[in-house]
């Protein structure tokens, strides 16, 4: 689902979904948890006002697979203590998503 799409359902997203939607966007695979470590660290360091989330992966998609998929990531993730491996919430405005769209692994 792609970032336009996420922002239509509801304003304030998770950044699980939001890591998923720009990996579509920019065809990047987003089941790699470094990656996601990467993004989430960009994310706070650009100051969007994210808040921690405990984020209960079945809730959040209807898709039993892709809910395997998910909980499989987070279940790695939550094995650390590193914030860049927490789940938060953030608005998905246009200037956060235009800051997500800048998002690029190679810096």
């Amino acid at each position: 689902m792609t970032l336009e799409d996420l922002r239509k359902k509801v304003l304030y997203q998770n950044t699980l979904d939001v890591w998923i939607g720009i990996c579509e966007e920019k065809n990047i695979n987003w089941s790699e948890t470094e990656s996601y470590k990467k993004f989430i660290d960009f994310l706070l360091n650009h100051n969007l006002g994210m808040k921690k989330f405990p984020l209960c992966v079945s809730e959040s998609d209807p898709n039993v697979k892709s809910a395997l998929e998910k909980a499989k990531f987070m279940e790695v993730l939550s094995e650390s203590k590193d914030p860049n491996c927490a789940t938060y919430t953030l608005r998905l405005n246009d200037s956060a998503i235009d800051l997500i769209r800048n998002f690029d692994l190679k810096n």
